[in-house]
């Protein structure tokens, strides 16, 4: 049986809490995702809170572009660039 699992790039540029939901409901699909923070930092509010739970459950480690995040692994432009030509799919909410 051929694979359709994808590899999917979620950008979170707008709406941090929905990228957070959509990337943890892609991984149902079996497919392997990646979360990448931009622009802004990540607000501490109760709907990222939650959000950010889904991700813990399902195995997402995201990133940020945004160097003063803490807490998140930061990604410089140019790995962030190869992450998206590697991809099968990007996704920018």
């Amino acid at each position: 049986m051929v694979s359709t699992a994808k590899t999917i790039v979620v950008l979170g540029r707008r709406d941090h809490a929905e990228a957070m939901r959509v990337a943890a409901g892609l991984t149902i699909f079996g497919h392997t995702v990646h979360l990448v923070f931009m622009n802004t930092p990540v607000a501490d509010t109760e709907r990222n809170a939650a959000q950010a739970e889904l991700l813990e459950l399902a195995e997402i480690k995201p990133v940020t572009t945004v160097a003063e995040e803490p807490g998140l692994a930061h990604v410089p432009a140019g790995q962030a660039a190869r992450l998206l030509a590697g991809a099968d799919a990007v996704i920018n909410l």
